[in-house]
């Protein structure tokens, strides 16, 4: 993966020192190699972790058709390459490489946005074309590499990170009262096409978008899921799902430099360790595999209604049946807590606090053994794998599943704010934009559309978060993390799925358990979901109510002046509230930590909060 950047302005030639300052704030993303390229409209910048063709595919890339010239700044893979170059070599284009960069450069040439429809892949792109004076920016199906942008006094300016769009003399960082609204009732989750900050946006999943001196910045959706009938029968629909899972991973292993999977002993996880383990069997290589766990878990562990069971019998159950080497990675509690700040920044908005800061951890440990890591995001939203798609009521129910303490949220605003923001109507339009753009099958069942519609709240909102985060923590440590559930075709399939055929034999996810059970062992593939372990030591409770105490005693702190320090410091008492503050994960000291993080998100950034 990488890190592109770039400012585009028709009044004036763009400031090497300003690209050179946006490169500068990426290079985590890329340390291999960095490139810049300066026209008399446009600056492009970009830092390079070298995965495929080692050699070749240095950037920004340059190609010559004719009288037509165009320069590339690419962040992503593309996992049909191969597919693609025989039909641009029929086409007359040649290739000094392997590299998929030349590929997607010769395709953006010869079919123009055509060719987004054609990439499997992850992906985030800018090309100029000099002959047209025309940028375009594209960004892949499912939404799994950022592009963050703002168009500032005529002039577009776009990275990978909002931290390298900050850098520009003149950007600030402001956060009006619908930027407040949103980080308070809906953080880290966010509206699609929002960064909090005012002016400041990212191109949405399955957008493209051009910007010219005539138009300005036009974008356009070249993707979103369709409904259709779904005619297979359900062992026609086993049969494919294996094909797609297996072919996705496979896929996605093809690298020039070491690959390795991340195995929590969960099905997801278990599966893509299955395959790539005999993918790399078959080839005389040996997987590597990871697991991360807190320092005295066992001991501390309670099972609860989301957290059935921990993860080490599983994750043990599954070494003895592949043939990788594996890899424990143990955190301590005071690491996970000093890591805070740390996954803030690398985030540049407040994120899942210490699920954030425990995989930032954990892939600084996985960075030392391979450059590219296979993860199972993504499954859960496809399959119907979370406990609302198995409830018909909730999926029936209008709001937001994992947005259920929107109450509790607003109580912490400082009072000038809650007289400004109804929390119920915050909540509500962004559940009705997706409601609203949803595709659904007319004559289908009500019980089948309410699944889709949950399908596409999951994907739009929710799984952002979670690809956010995965991007995010993984490319502070210039590690590549791979998502092939992710994979759009396998999207497309199991959006028109109806339920009773996903949930083959009554359990959650069912269908991929049929597919895919040839691939475990029966203690794995019959599992019931655990989602990604979080510490209980009850230490880590008390180290982050130490660092709530210790703003709450600094009468300048940042955080009052959105947050209410009477509220805050409820948190520090025994008796305080435990209600989940997003999704599964974030209880008690998850929402602490959170307030730690924006805490330092507002003094670390210079955030600028007005009404």
């Amino acid at each position: 993966m990488c890190g592109i950047a770039g400012v585009i302005s028709f009044d004036r030639t763009p400031d090497v020192g300003v690209l050179l300052g946006m490169r500068n704030a990426l290079v985590h993303r890329g340390p291999d190699q960095q490139g810049l390229y300066l026209g008399e409209h446009v600056g492009l910048a970009h830092t390079r972790l070298s995965v495929v063709d080692l050699a070749h595919g240095q950037q920004p890339m340059r190609l010559r058709r004719g009288e037509a010239e165009y320069w590339l700044v690419y962040n992503g893979e593309l996992y049909n390459t191969d597919e693609l170059r025989h039909e641009l070599q029929a086409a007359g284009y040649r290739f000094a490489g392997h590299s998929d960069t030349e590929v997607l450069l010769a395709a953006w040439a010869h079919w123009q946005e055509g060719c987004l429809a054609r990439l499997n892949g992850i992906f985030a792109f800018a090309v100029w074309e000099k002959h047209r004076e025309r940028l375009i920016l594209a960004r892949d199906r499912m939404g799994v590499k950022p592009l963050a942008f703002t168009v500032q006094d005529g002039a577009l300016i776009f990275a990978s990170e909002l931290k390298a769009i900050l850098t520009v003399p003149g950007v600030a960082a402001k956060l009006d009262s619908a930027g407040v609204a949103e980080l308070a009732l809906l953080s880290p989750g966010r509206t699609p096409g929002r960064l909090l900050l005012k002016d400041m946006q990212e191109l949405k999943p399955g957008q493209w978008a051009i910007f010219s001196r005539d138009t300005g910045l036009q974008t356009h959706t070249y993707w979103k899921l369709k409904a259709a009938k779904h005619t297979d029968s359900a062992d026609e629909s086993v049969e494919h799902v294996r094909y797609l899972v297996k072919d996705a991973i496979e896929r996605q292993l093809v690298s020039d430099v070491p690959v390795g999977t991340l195995l929590s002993g969960g099905l997801d996880s278990s599966v893509i360790s299955s395959v790539a383990d005999i993918y790399f069997t078959a080839r005389g290589q040996r997987l590597k595999t990871f697991s991360v766990t807190y320092k005295d878990q066992k001991k501390h562990f309670r099972a609860g209604k989301f957290q059935p069971n921990a993860d080490d019998e599983y994750i043990a159950r599954m070494n003895r049946y592949l043939s990788a080497e594996h890899f424990d990675v143990v955190l301590d509690t005071q690491e996970l807590a000093c890591a805070l700040r740390t996954a803030l920044e690398a985030r540049d908005l407040p994120g899942m606090a210490d699920v954030d800061s425990s995989l930032l951890l954990f892939c600084r440990e996985i960075r030392n053994e391979v450059t590219v890591a296979l993860s199972g995001e993504c499954a859960d939203e496809l399959f119907g794998g979370y406990p609302w798609y198995r409830d018909e009521t909730i999926r029936a129910r209008a709001g937001l599943p994992w947005a259920q303490s929107t109450d509790y949220r607003y109580g912490f605003l400082r009072p000038e704010w809650r007289a400004q923001i109804d929390p119920a109507a915050v909540v509500r339009a962004q559940y009705e934009a997706v409601r609203a753009d949803t595709d659904v099958q007319d004559d289908a069942p009500e019980s089948h559309k309410n699944l889709q519609r949950m399908v596409r709240q999951n994907t739009d909102l929710f799984m952002q978060t979670l690809l956010t985060r995965k991007d995010a923590m993984s490319m502070a440590s210039a590690l590549e993390v791979r998502v092939p559930f992710c994979d759009y075709r396998l999207a497309e399939y199991l959006y028109n799925v109806p339920w009773e055929i996903k949930e083959l034999g009554g359990q959650e996810k069912g269908l991929l358990r049929t597919a895919m059970a040839d691939f475990l062992p029966h203690e794995v593939l019959h599992r019931k979901k655990s989602p990604y372990p979080k510490t209980h030591n009850p230490a880590y409770l008390q180290v982050v109510r130490d660092m709530l105490r210790e703003i709450l005693d600094d009468p300048n702190a940042p955080l009052f002046a959105l947050f209410d320090p009477a509220a805050l410091a409820g948190l520090l008492t025994e008796d305080g509230r435990s209600l989940p503050w997003y999704g599964q994960l974030m209880t008690t000291p998850q929402t602490i930590a959170w307030f730690v993080q924006v805490n330092h998100w507002l003094k670390k950034f210079h955030v600028d909060v007005r009404n």
